[in-house]
């Protein structure tokens, strides 16, 4: 069978990897970008550089859109050069970023309102699950609309979960960030009494990553901050954004999750501490050199 000409705007850390897979896959793909300069080693594979998203949704039959937030988003799919408007009759548009509830549900109606399918289907992992196609994609949308999607997220992921309506995607990944935020701000704090009470880091730090609290996220995190690992799985400043957002869907689900916004908090200072834009294991050392024992 002929495989679905795709679109991929974005090539960040993790839309970079998935374009990477689709062309090796042997997809027909069409990338853009807003920095040219990102999309031009794709051409050389063999990929379609477009000039804007109108234009890289023209020929689709599946778009996708991998930005940083709500805005980024709303600039690739909306307005005289974007994607929505571009895009033809019969394609399937799905954004993989992390976006509001608000957003993602706003997004799948005016797709709808213009004859196209709609999947909300962000993606747990980071960089590496990303280039290795081992990403899980949360889909919100109609079952058709998940099915014309699946052939090409198939190759992006593990897993293509589809778990209801639009914005049912959006609402899981805002709970699996906002978890994995929690831990991030907790090991942060903990690693700073541990510095604080000292108390030897590398024994301290071997106790609670192989004992009940070493989730992967911990375990992870706690090596790459020791190691100074300067790169970038997953921008720091990005899960101070996912925080956001999780309690704006908190807030209108009537809820308050005080959890997360204790974690926004120690993700606020780092980024006001300079660094917002290294990754997210970051927010262990940021805070530790705060901390000082008494004389």
């Amino acid at each position: 069978m002929t495989k679905p000409r795709v679109a991929l705007m974005g090539l960040g850390i993790m839309g970079s990897g998935m374009a990477s897979r689709l062309v090796g896959a042997g997809f027909p793909l069409t990338v853009y970008n807003r920095n040219r300069g990102k999309a031009e080693p794709f051409a050389k594979l063999g990929a379609v550089i477009a000039d804007s998203p109108r234009e890289a949704a023209a020929h689709a039959d599946v778009v996708i859109s991998m930005v940083a937030d709500d805005d980024a988003s709303r600039a690739m799919w909306l307005g005289e050069n974007g994607a929505l408007g571009g895009s033809k009759p019969g394609s399937v548009l799905v954004d993989s970023s992390t976006l509001t509830v608000k957003w993602a549900r706003e997004l799948a109606d005016l797709a709808t309102r213009a004859g196209r399918e709609f999947v909300d289907a962000p993606v747990t992992g980071t960089k590496p699950h990303a280039a290795s196609g081992e990403l899980l994609f949360l889909a919100g949308g109609s079952a058709a609309a998940v099915e014309k999607a699946r052939p090409v997220l198939s190759v992006l992921g593990r897993d293509v979960i589809h778990l209801g309506a639009n914005g049912s995607g959006a609402l899981l990944k805002l709970i699996n960030n906002f978890l994995c935020g929690v831990q991030a701000a907790s090991l942060a704090e903990a690693t700073a009494l541990i510095s604080a009470g000292g108390l030897d880091a590398d024994q301290s730090l071997s106790v609670l990553t192989n004992g009940a609290p070493g989730s992967p996220l911990v375990k992870g995190l706690s090596a790459r901050a020791a190691a100074s690992d300067p790169t970038i799985y997953f921008a720091l400043k990005l899960m101070a954004k996912d925080l956001r957002y999780a309690i704006e869907a908190g807030s209108e689900n009537l809820l308050s999750l005080q959890t997360a916004g204790a974690a926004l908090q120690v993700f606020q200072n780092a980024i006001a501490s300079g660094h917002g834009d290294e990754d997210l294991s970051a927010v262990v050392n940021a805070l530790r050199p705060a901390v000082k024992r008494p004389a």
